[in-house]
């Protein structure tokens, strides 16, 4: 006796067959068949893209501390507090900025502070350097500041309109109370004598 087609033995065959996906057919290439499981890539188990790496760049700055003629005070740039909402509260700072192509950080050192604050200056040495870290423009900031000791030797105290908000002589006793970033009071704090 022959079962009839609806009792199941054609139909269950039919129903077990395994469907393919619908699209193109998998694309096969000898370099991809060689590749073990342990060289290809995890997946990102909820599907999402996997967030790229913050792009790493490196910055170089040079500035410092410059005493005036009477070797009683010492010069500070001051900008305006961005988290401060009333933005009156100033960040005191050492005077610095970027070298560029074909400077020394001596050289860039001298310009940046001239350029920041109006004052001409030579170097009398070497204070040391800070490096850090920051993030900024999605990107990871790798900073590294050289930092000079200078006497002055000339110009006008004038704050970089673009840069800076004020530029001020402060004594020299007070130097690191005023600094706003702990790297920078540390530097100064272990100097010793700040007389140029």
């Amino acid at each position: 006796m022959t079962p009839a087609p609806s009792a199941g033995g054609e139909a269950k065959r039919k129903k077990r067959r395994r469907r393919r996906p619908a699209g193109p057919p998998p694309q096969h290439n000898s370099t991809t068949e060689q590749k073990s499981d342990a060289t290809v890539a995890p997946k990102n188990p909820s599907g999402a893209p996997k967030r790229p790496y913050a792009k790493r760049v490196d910055e170089v700055s040079a500035g410092g501390l410059v005493i005036d003629t009477s070797g009683t005070k010492g010069l500070l740039i001051g900008r305006r507090d961005l988290k401060d909402q009333s933005r009156e509260r100033l960040l005191w700072s050492l005077p610095k900025g970027h070298i560029e192509a074909g400077e020394t950080p001596e050289q860039a050192a001298i310009r940046e502070v001239a350029e920041e604050t109006g004052i001409e200056s030579e170097i009398s040495r070497a204070l040391g350097v800070i490096d850090f870290w920051f993030m900024a423009g999605g990107k990871r900031i790798h900073k590294t500041v050289h930092h000079y000791l200078f006497k002055e030797v000339g110009g006008e105290l004038s704050p970089q309109v673009t840069e800076v908000d004020d530029v001020a002589w402060f004594p020299l006793d007070e130097i690191i109370d005023m600094l706003a970033y702990p790297d920078e009071k540390k530097l100064i704090a272990k100097s010793g004598e700040l007389q140029p």
